[in-house]
């Protein structure tokens, strides 16, 4: 089956606003290609000085995101709405589509994802890869197939630096959207005593129940649903995360008081700077005050209290 593969360029400057509303057109993930902060990147990060030619070369003042749309989704009308949100926003775009195949642009970002250390417990290792591990880390293999969640975008590196500090041995951990496993995997490694992952996206789910086999997890320590956060949860967690954007942290979060155990944390995060106040009025109507804020590259992860 071809996909339409769609490229829109974007001044550096905006790349987070356009990325998070390319995000609103495909549940599937994009990648991103930013070189504005190459230099600086490759030191703090890589830990290296020496920088491919080809790299070097590349543009400092654009950005580019890439997302694939299935036929069934109406790439045509993913563009429009791609056209008209920048344009309403102010966000300068070039936006160019073309048609690839599936087995070809699910496999092409594989040369973009390396192993990975986030906070001072964990290693994000490919699952195609052998990591060298000197620090004696955990190991998180993943292969993150079409789910979201790879370690490496902002967002997600937050939400398992902050995990690092509030999962305590033992404790049940719950996944609001779940994407690739990336958390509940985590949460395990870190010493949950369970992990529940809930996603509605039935690939994802896949993906998930995939990656907790190659971490050695599987039920009931570590159980994926395919469901409504409402609807298909019951019971207590001290524990709750929520990796996805503002606007269904605002949907989901009035569920989340009944979920979280008395003395609780609910972690959010996927949430642009621009968005903040709008998920701080909505977590407030639900209950909840703000512990912690994190932030970096202008997304936020927000720590919760009842």
């Amino acid at each position: 089956m071809d996909w339409t593969e769609v490229c829109i360029k974007v001044p550096a400057t905006t790349v987070d606003e356009a990325a998070a509303i390319a995000n609103m057109v495909v549940p599937y993930g994009i990648y991103i290609e930013d070189y504005s902060d190459l230099e600086q990147g490759a030191r703090e990060i890589a830990r290296i000085d020496l920088i491919d030619e080809d790299l070097l070369a590349k543009e400092r003042d654009t950005a580019l995101i890439h997302l694939y749309v299935s036929p069934e989704d109406n790439p045509a009308e993913a563009v429009a709405f791609l056209r008209e949100r920048y344009t309403a926003v102010g966000i300068c775009h070039e936006v160019v589509s073309q048609q690839v195949n599936e087995e070809d642009w699910a496999n092409n970002w594989k040369k973009y994802f390396n192993p990975l250390p986030v906070g001072e417990k964990l290693l994000i290792c490919p699952s195609w890869e052998t990591a060298e591990n000197p620090e004696n880390r955990a190991i998180l293999s993943i292969d993150p197939g079409m789910a979201f969640g790879t370690g490496g975008h902002d967002t997600t590196r937050l939400v398992l630096e902050t995990l690092e500090q509030h999962i305590t041995p033992g404790c049940d951990f719950l996944d609001i959207g779940c994407g690739s496993g990336i958390l509940s995997i985590a949460a395990c490694l870190l010493g949950a005593g369970s992990a529940l992952g809930i996603d509605i996206d039935a690939l994802a789910v896949k993906t998930a129940i995939e990656n907790g086999a190659l971490n050695g997890l599987a039920a009931p320590k570590y159980e994926i649903r395919l469901g409504d956060l409402a609807k298909d949860v019951s019971g207590k967690y001290p524990v709750i995360a929520a990796n996805i954007v503002a606007d269904a942290i605002i949907l989901l979060s009035p569920a989340v008081p009944n979920l979280l155990a008395e003395d609780g944390v609910y972690i959010v995060s996927g949430i642009i700077d621009t968005r903040e106040q709008d998920v701080l009025s909505a977590l407030a109507e639900c209950g909840f005050t703000v512990a912690e804020r994190h932030e970096h590259g202008g997304w936020l992860c927000l720590v919760c209290k009842k």
